[in-house]
């Protein structure tokens, strides 16, 4: 089992990756992170997010049952709960992890032989247009992303690897090449 973790900025297709690995990739699984935010439209609770109060994600960090968290964007936590990893080893799949650089860079701390692959958009303006294409965020929140993404893009040589998500069907077959080579441990 591998513990993978898909970092990148907002709208460079992470969600995207990770949705096309799992329908073909038995073997992977995806960590359901818990979040202080309101679901998206579609969004379900406990598939997607694990969507909890302020009051009881600190909890989870009092208790230390957290792998990593952030507040991102300023407003909102985010984290992986430690039993995602117990899930991932009972049913024997790579575990992967989709997450922001503060993230990342804690996963990688506290369990360093975990893979960490920085997704990267093909340029500044189709990242841009895939933000403001996914109707999901006002201006300012676009804004906010915008400008956390450039201190993401600067952090990209943190990274095991860093791909470029130009075409979606090559990205997805190159993160599972990573996997399959770590696993294999060439």
């Amino acid at each position: 089992m591998a513990l993978v973790v898909l970092a990148g900025p907002a709208g460079v297709g992470k969600g995207t990756i990770v949705q096309r690995i799992l329908a073909s990739e038995p073997d992977f699984m995806l960590s359901v992170s818990a979040t202080t935010r309101s679901p998206r439209p579609g969004e379900v609770d406990g598939v997607h997010y694990h969507f909890i109060s302020k009051v009881e994600f600190e909890g989870l960090i009092a208790e230390n049952q957290l792998l990593e968290h952030a507040i991102v964007h300023g407003s909102n936590y985010y984290g992986t709960p430690l039993n995602e990893l117990t899930r991932a080893e009972a049913e024997d799949k790579h575990l992967l992890l989709e997450i922001d650089l503060q993230g990342a860079r804690q996963v990688k701390a506290r369990i360093p032989q975990a893979l960490t692959i920085f997704i990267s958009p093909p340029s500044w303006e189709e990242l841009e247009s895939r933000l403001r294409n996914r109707g999901t965020e006002t201006e300012e929140q676009i804004q906010t992303r915008l400008s956390t993404a450039r201190t993401e893009l600067a952090s990209a040589g943190e990274f095991d690897f860093n791909l470029t998500n130009q075409d979606l069907d090559s990205c997805v077959a190159q993160v599972v090449e990573l996997v399959r080579k770590y696993e294999r441990g060439s």
